[in-house]
């Protein structure tokens, strides 16, 4: 009897068992970060702001513009500095750059002190992860990509590089130089238009290229195509690998940054452009944007569009006078903490799960992008064991993104670069430049002309006062 009961029961609990057996397990989404380096607030064509300045022509990005009409573009993006060094590594972690021994690009990359990258915590929950592009966050063998998380790389390790290998057939160029070779000022130009010369910002151009060669993996490669093809081919090859598993992929393009490079084909389409610097950074731009367009067109072709997170943001604002690219109507730009340093681009897409067309005014920055991919992909945050590993400063924003909530807490975000300081809360933004702090109201003058120190002590001292508690949490903080 016993026995005959026994299987009696097994039979009516087999349908449950297929049932749940057979129940879709989700598969986690990929993720898809796009940095560009050096570009400006105003140089995307759908963050564009009325009016110009005579003779600069706006060059228009289609499939950027695309990107953020399938998802959301965030007015108020702010980068964790104004600098790059310091911004990735907010980005690769999550936490403040300060919070992890980084405050300005004068710190070797080697100093982050952080140990969970974001490319750890997506590896150990199951992830594929690669690199394409620029690191800049340690040149040592210590610190390579490939002992910080990531898989593959493809790229190189410090500040810069130039787009294609010496002697730079295939391009124009733009070079900083302090003298001219006829030993005078302004701008010279080579016989054959390949070179120009410029001595406008007092400085030669860096040596990019010494003693950091293109990479894969930790071999020299002798890679002849512009980079922004290489890299662009890079991605679209670990796209197309790994659709069959969730992978992360950030892509971490060199343009806009100088030495500034542009092709042939992409200068013949600005031959219009009379000032011949504006010229080669429209080239650039045009293609850059192209390239992100052939990166999405291969998660279509790949069938995994529905299944990526798509980010594409700037690491910090544009240095206008060394590329002519613009932060418009911000103030300032790379280097300063006046927004024009710090707000840029950010636009997020997620087929079918992000509302598509938003405009979100919402204040964020890049650890919020680190936060919320780490969200997505089920790889939470471990508890800190080291006061450097702190709880990730930034928060999930896909509730605002899917419209499950249409405004985040307010709360303050903070800045200091050296001994540049600022603090955005609300629409109320504090900044100094090692003297007094200055107060500005966002919401009426988003170029930050008009100083409301004086009119508003009790605001100046409230926010002065979290900024001080908050300078005080960080691993190296000044004036404790």
């Amino acid at each position: 009897m016993k026995s005959f009961l026994q299987h009696l029961f097994a039979l009516l609990l087999a349908p449950l068992v297929t049932l749940h057996a057979a129940s879709p397990v989700p598969p986690k989404p990929n993720i898809l970060v796009i940095l560009t380096d050096d570009l400006g607030y105003d140089d995307v064509g759908c963050y564009w702001t009325p009016g110009n300045r005579p003779g600069f022509e706006k060059i228009r990005t289609p499939n950027l513009d695309r990107l953020a009409a399938e998802g959301a573009r965030f007015t108020d993006y702010y980068a964790p500095s104004s600098v790059c060094t310091p911004s990735r590594a907010a980005l690769m972690t999550g936490c403040y750059p300060v919070r992890v021994g980084m405050s300005s690009f004068g710190r070797n990359g080697a100093q982050v002190l952080y140990e969970a990258h974001m490319e750890d915590r997506l590896r150990d929950s199951g992830y594929a992860t690669g690199l394409v592009g620029k690191w800049h966050l340690g040149g040592t063998a210590e610190f390579h990509p490939q002992r910080r998380g990531f898989d593959e790389f493809f790229g190189f390790l410090h500040e810069g590089h130039f787009y294609v290998p010496q002697p730079w057939q295939g391009v124009t160029t733009w070079l900083r130089r302090k003298t001219l070779p006829d030993g005078g000022q302004g701008r010279w130009t080579s016989p054959d238009g390949r070179i120009v010369w410029s001595t406008h910002l007092g400085s030669n151009e860096p040596e990019y290229d010494t003693d950091n060669p293109l990479l894969r993996s930790s071999q020299p490669v002798d890679e002849q195509a512009n980079l922004t093809d290489a890299f662009t081919r890079e991605a679209c090859d670990f796209i197309a690998r790994h659709s069959a598993q969730p992978f992360f992929l950030y892509l971490a393009y060199n343009a806009v940054h100088s030495p500034m490079q542009a092709t042939d084909d992409y200068m013949k389409k600005f031959a219009h452009i009379e000032d011949i610097q504006r010229r080669i950074f429209a080239a650039m731009l045009a293609h850059l944007d192209d390239s992100v367009g052939k990166v999405l067109a291969q998660l279509r072709d790949s069938g995994i569009e529905e299944n990526t997170l798509v980010v594409f943001l700037s690491d910090n604002g544009g240095p206008t006078k060394e590329l002519t690219s613009s932060n418009a109507p911000l103030r300032g730009g790379k280097g300063e903490l006046c927004d024009g340093g710090i707000r840029v681009p950010f636009i997020a897409s997620w087929k079918n799960h992000i509302n598509a067309g938003q405009v979100i005014d919402a204040p964020v920055a890049s650890i919020d992008a680190t936060a919320t991919a780490l969200k997505v992909a089920g790889a939470l945050a471990p508890e800190p064991s080291t006061k450097a590993e702190a709880k990730l400063d930034g928060i999930n924003l896909i509730p605002m993104l899917t419209g499950k909530t249409k405004q985040l807490p307010e709360r303050p975000l903070f800045w200091r670069v050296g001994k540049k300081n600022a603090l955005r809360l609300g629409d109320w933004k504090l900044i100094r430049d090692g003297k007094e702090w200055q107060l500005y109201d966002l919401t009426h003058d988003i170029s930050e002309t008009r100083n409301l120190a004086t009119q508003e002590p009790s605001r100046v001292q409230q926010m002065s006062a979290l900024w001080d508690k908050w300078n005080a949490e960080q691993i190296d903080p000044l004036w404790k």
